[in-house]
């Protein structure tokens, strides 16, 4: 009992660290007054001037943009690495595989100034498509973490049987392989969109002058204060985030459920 007791507290403790500071965000969000101290009553104020704020929602498109074009691409070129590398013999997938980590472990300082070199030395306008490139090259190693798993569990013999009966290496890739591995390829989009949503270091080496996403934004803005604006931005992106995930946890569920015979 008292073993019970003791273990669901340390859970709780740790969903309070973990949540506390979302739901304080939320209600400053509907929060009257700009004070964070003082509650001036509920309101949608600071969502109307999120939207009226042309700074604000250049950077939130921006990052959007971004967001999602580099998760594309790093999905397609992760998916593909993550096939070749299965194919290939122990011992170069292994050290292959280490090697796709060690952006992973990484620091992101370390990883933002030596991109950032490279864009220098290469006398590479520093902008929008430098830090695609840099949020593609970060997002690849997070595709094939999720996409190798699904790989190993994949049927070879199932992708051998396909071309025997006729079938194109292309049509076999699309309608055997990656049916059975579209989970990972899922979840490696949507880690590399979230990595790339929040990432506000390697963005700060890689942007330049000309753009803002809403981490460095936010970190401009922190120096004359945090507008109220910011809370519901964040309370809107997670919320949307939020259903999102519940979305796709649904969809698996629906589809791993066992079918009922008729």
């Amino acid at each position: 009992m008292v073993k019970r007791f003791f273990s669901r507290f340390y859970i709780g403790i740790i969903l309070l660290f973990l949540y506390a500071p979302i739901i304080i965000l939320i209600v400053l969000s509907f929060n009257q007054s700009k004070s964070r101290a003082k509650w001036g009553g509920f309101t949608f104020h600071w969502y109307q001037e999120l939207f009226q704020n042309e700074d604000i929602m250049s950077a939130l498109t921006t990052t959007l943009i971004l967001a999602l074009s580099s998760a594309i691409i790093a999905t397609i070129i992760g998916t593909a690495a993550s096939i070749a590398i299965n194919r290939m013999k122990k011992t170069p997938r292994t050290i292959l595989l280490g090697i796709t980590n060690i952006p992973m472990l990484n620091a992101d300082i370390v990883t933002g100034i030596s991109l950032m070199l490279i864009f220098v030395a290469l006398n590479y306008t520093l902008g929008f498509t430098s830090v695609l490139l840099a949020h593609i090259t970060f997002n690849i190693p997070y595709v094939i973490l999720s996409v190798m798993p699904k790989l190993k569990q994949l049927n070879p013999n199932t992708y051998e049987a396909a071309l025997d009966l006729g079938a194109s290496p292309l049509y076999s890739f699309f309608k055997v392989v990656l049916p059975d591995i579209f989970p990972g390829v899922l979840s490696g989009f949507f880690l590399a969109f979230t990595m790339s949503l929040d990432d506000f270091v390697i963005t700060y080496f890689t942007k330049g002058p000309q753009i803002n996403t809403l981490s460095t934004k936010i970190y401009t803005e922190v120096r004359k204060g945090v507008k109220p604006e910011i809370y519901a931005l964040s309370t809107l992106m997670f919320v949307t985030v939020l259903l999102l995930l519940i979305f796709i946890n649904r969809k698996n569920v629906d589809k791993n459920a066992p079918m009922r015979k008729v």
